[in-house]
């Protein structure tokens, strides 16, 4: 990957997120070098084989830290219990500003959605329709009265 890619980004979030941001893209590229790097939807993606529909993870700035995305998560054995679900298939690994990043259990959580990546290209509509039937039903609106 291009270090312009990561220096762009950087240079659009907030300075606290910088060190959170930079070790995690270090993990990342250094389990899986042949993943490319592409700032979209304002978000640092990382794909296989220019897959920027399919992509496998993303750095993401929030006010309150940095998400590390998976776009097909509900894969993942999540291990650590760390994933908050998303819509559809997505999940977010949840990060403060002053945390550590464990370059092992990042690097698994990476190495993992590569490993599952082919799976989810075969069959995204059976995953998708799983994950649905198995997501929580949405609270019903309050009522006004």
């Amino acid at each position: 990957m291009s270090d312009a890619v990561l220096q762009t980004y950087l240079a659009g979030v907030d300075a606290r997120a910088v060190p959170v941001v930079t070790a995690l893209d270090d993990v990342i590229r250094t389990t899986h070098p042949e993943l490319e790097a592409a700032l979209k939807y304002k978000m640092l993606m990382y794909s296989l084989h220019g897959d920027w529909r399919t992509w496998v993870c993303a750095l993401d700035v929030t006010g309150k830290g940095v998400g590390l995305r998976f776009l097909y998560g509900v894969l993942l054995d999540d291990p650590r219990a760390v994933l908050r679900a998303g819509s559809s298939v997505l999940k977010t690994w949840d990060l403060g500003f002053d945390d550590d990043v464990d370059p092992v259990a990042v690097g698994a959580y990476v190495d993992e959605a590569v490993t599952k990546y082919a799976a989810y290209k075969a069959n995204p509509d059976e995953i998708l329709a799983s994950s649905r039937a198995t997501a929580k039903p949405a609270r019903p609106p309050r009522s006004r009265e």
